[in-house]
C-alpha cells in the first residue's frame, strides 16, 4: 500500500505549494494599499514598511495553510475521479478510507505545524511589526491600541475598545484598579484621543456611558453615574514604556497569565479567552477542511476546476466568518467564550464525519 500513498502523496504535493503561494501572495496584495497610506500620509520609511510587510507573510499562514489543504484535496482527488482512477481504486477491492489514511496523518503534522504558527511565530510577527511602528517615532496614541486588547501603556488605566475607524473609539471601557479596592469601571460608546496644548498631557473624550462613582459613606462600593460626555485626562510624563504586548503578539502561555491576572482584578477577559480559544480551534482546521474537501472530491464528474475551487470557498468561508462572529460574540461574553470559540470546529466536523461516513458506505 506505500504505492499508493506515494502517488496520492504526490498528487497533493504541486496543488498545496501553488494553492500556499497563490493565496498568501493576494493576501498580501490586500495589505500594500494600506501600508502604503503610511508611507504616503504618516512620514515612515520605506525600509520599515517593507519589514512589516515581510512580516505579513507568517501571519497569513494561518488562514492560508489551512485553506490550501481545502483546495489541495479538492483539486487532487477531483482530477482523480474525473480520470476514473477513484473508480479503478474501488474496482480493485480498496476502500476509500485508505485513500484518506494517508491524509490524516498528513492533516495531523499539518494542524502542529499550524499550532506552532498560532501560539509562536505569528505572536513574535505581531509583535515585531508593532516594535517598527513603535520605532518609526509615531506620537499618536491610538497606535498604541488595538481592538479587542486590553492596554495598560498609560499611567494608572487599563483601557479595552471594540472597534476602531481611524482616530474614533467605540465599545469603549476604562478600568482603573486599586490596591486593596474594588476596581473602578467607565463604559462608553464612542470615544476619541485630544491633545491638550502646551501641555505633556491627552485627553480621552467618552460619549454615552457610564462610570463607576464611590459612594461618600462606603467608599468600597460603587454608584452607576450616566453620562452624555466626559472626560479623562492621562499624563503622558508618567506614560508606561510600551513594553506589554498585545494581545495577538502574546503566545499562549502570556494569554493565560494575562487572563488569571484580569481575574485577580475582577475584570471581564472574555475577548482574551476567545482569543486563547480561536487559536487552539483554528489549529485543528486543516484536518477539518481536508476531511471536508474529500467526499465531494471524490464523487467529482469530471466537473471544471473552476467549479472545485467554489466548493474550496463554500467550505472555507462559512468556517471563518462563523468563528469570526463567534469570537465577537464571545468577547462580549454573550455566551460562554470556550464554547462559542469551538461551535465552528464542532459543525465542521459533525459535517465531514457524516459526509465520509455516506461515502464510505456507498
Amino acid at each position: 500500500m506505500h504505492i499508493l500513498r506515494n502517488y496520492i502523496l504526490k498528487e497533493c504535493l504541486q496543488p498545496f505549494t501553488l494553492s500556499i503561494s497563490v493565496l498568501t501572495s493576494v493576501f498580501l496584495l490586500g495589505y500594500l494599499p494600506q501600508l502604503a497610506n503610511k508611507v504616503i500620509n504618516n512620514g515612515v520609511s520605506v525600509t520599515a514598511m517593507s519589514q512589516v510587510f515581510l512580516y505579513y507573510i507568517p501571519i497569513l499562514l494561518g488562514y492560508t495553510l489551512p485553506i490550501a489543504c481545502l483546495i489541495t484535496v479538492i483539486l487532487a482527488f477531483g482530477h482523480m475521479s474525473s480520470e476514473n482512477e477513484i473508480l479503478a481504486m474501488r474496482a480493485s477491492g480498496i476502500h476509500l478510507f485508505r485513500l484518506l489514511t494517508p491524509l490524516i496523518f498528513v492533516g495531523i503534522a499539518l494542524c502542529l505545524v499550524v499550532y506552532i504558527l498560532n501560539d509562536r511565530i505569528i505572536p513574535d510577527a505581531f509583535d515585531a511589526q508593532t516594535r517598527i511602528l513603535q520605532e518609526t517615532g509615531s506620537q499618536d496614541p491610538s497606535a498604541m491600541l488595538e481592538p479587542g486588547s486590553f492596554i495598560n501603556a498609560f499611567d494608572k488605566y487599563i483601557i479595552f475598545i471594540y472597534r476602531m475607524e481611524g482616530d474614533l473609539l467605540y465599545g469603549v471601557r476604562i478600568y482603573e484598579p486599586a490596591p486593596n479596592k474594588p476596581t473602578k469601571t467607565i463604559i462608553a460608546e464612542q470615544g476619541e484621543f485630544v491633545h491638550v496644548p502646551g501641555k505633556d498631557q491627552l485627553m480621552l473624550k467618552l460619549l454615552n456611558g457610564t462610570s463607576d462613582e464611590p459612594d461618600l459613606q462606603n467608599p468600597n462600593n460603587f454608584y452607576k453615574l450616566n453620562f452624555q460626555q466626559s472626560f479623562i485626562t492621562m499624563d503622558l510624563s508618567k506614560k508606561k514604556a510600551p513594553t506589554e504586548k498585545k494581545s495577538k503578539a502574546m503566545t499562549l502561555r502570556e494569554l493565560s497569565m494575562k487572563i488569571s491576572s484580569l481575574h485577580k482584578l475582577s475584570i471581564d477577559p472574555s475577548p482574551l479567552i476567545a482569543e486563547y480559544q480561536r487559536r487552539m480551534a483554528w489549529s485543528l482546521s486543516p484536518l477539518i477542511f481536508i476531511l471536508l474537501g474529500f467526499p465531494f472530491a471524490a464523487i467529482t464528474n469530471r466537473r471544471a476546476k473552476s467549479a472545485n475551487l467554489l466548493y474550496a470557498l463554500l467550505f472555507a468561508a462559512p468556517y471563518y466568518i462563523l468563528s469570526l462572529a463567534c469570537q465577537g460574540m464571545a468577547s462580549q461574553n454573550v455566551l460562554n467564550p470556550v464554547l462559542l470559540m469551538w461551535m465552528p470546529n464542532t459543525v465542521a466536523l459533525t459535517a465531514a464525519i457524516i459526509f465520509n461516513w455516506k461515502l464510505c458506505v456507498r
